[in-house]
């Protein structure tokens, strides 16, 4: 009976997080509350890195046609200077930029920023304040293209992804939020804020992976460990795609209500 209530535990935070992680209302965030609500000890950090590579996968399988043709359009245009190429070839140099103040802030102080701001309390008042961006934007329309975002664009980006850190303020609706509010159109300000989630997840699971290999609990683990790794890859691919419809309607705002909500009562009762 326990070797159970361990899968489905697992099973349950690997889909929840999976299904958070595209939406803006905080994945880890989310986390927080939900163990601190059910008393659900995670140890280590391979959990966190396992379903974040499973979340990594799924948003690479629904951009894998823009994937592809960055790489080949920005090939073209780095090797054989065919000018067609241009703009995915400074798109991708604007990922690079953008990746950069996420990976700075990641790196020096990750540690410090989940020890201040990882209280329910604080969870609950960086959602109040991702709900707030959100509602901010609900009934912004861009006029900027993938060709015509700029270096300080991409810049601004990244630095709302690194404020992204703190618990409770979504990744996605942190980057989404920067990019609408610099002019980007809906579309691209998605597809460049989950195009710009897979360097930063990428060097996590990099930077972490040694959790995974020093873990000690590995070996008692193991299935609930891939269990949750497949559910995040999932939830995530099926999350991800109703976030795209979501956005192409404009009802941002109801994340917006949800953040509010969900702020509120973590202040109050937890």
């Amino acid at each position: 009976m326990n070797d159970f209530w361990l899968l489905l535990k697992y099973l349950f935070l690997g889909l929840f997080q999976g299904f958070s992680e595209p939406i803006p209302i905080s994945s880890s965030g989310h986390l927080v509350l939900i163990r601190n609500l059910f008393q659900l000890e995670i140890h280590g950090l391979s959990f966190e890195v396992l379903v974040n590579f499973g979340s990594l996968i799924a948003v690479l399988l629904v951009y894998k046609n823009d994937i592809i043709r960055l790489i080949q359009n920005g090939f073209n245009f780095m090797v054989n200077k065919k000018e067609e190429g241009r703009d995915d070839f400074n798109f991708i140099i604007y990922l690079i930029i953008g990746t950069i103040p996420a990976g700075v802030i990641g790196v020096l102080f990750e540690e410090q920023i989940e020890d201040t701001f990882s209280a329910p309390q604080m969870v609950g008042i960086t959602l109040i304040i991702t709900g707030i961006a959100l509602w901010v934007i609900r009934n912004i329309r861009g006029h900027k293209n993938d060709g015509e975002i700029t270096v300080k664009d991409a810049l601004i980006v990244g630095m709302a992804q690194a404020v992204a850190l703190i618990p409770g303020i979504s990744r996605s609706g942190a980057t989404i939020v920067g990019a609408m509010l610099l002019g980007m159109k809906k579309e691209t300000a998605l597809r460049y804020s989950f195009l710009l989630y897979i360097p930063v997840s990428l060097g996590t699971v990099l930077l972490k992976a040694d959790d995974i290999i020093n873990d000690q609990q590995l070996d008692v683990l193991m299935i609930p460990y891939i269990l949750a790794f497949l559910a995040s890859i999932i939830a995530t691919y099926y999350s991800l795609k109703w976030f795209m419809n979501i956005m192409a309607k404009g009802n941002l705002k109801y994340f917006s209500f949800y953040c509010f909500i969900v702020g509120i009562i973590a202040i109050i009762l937890l």
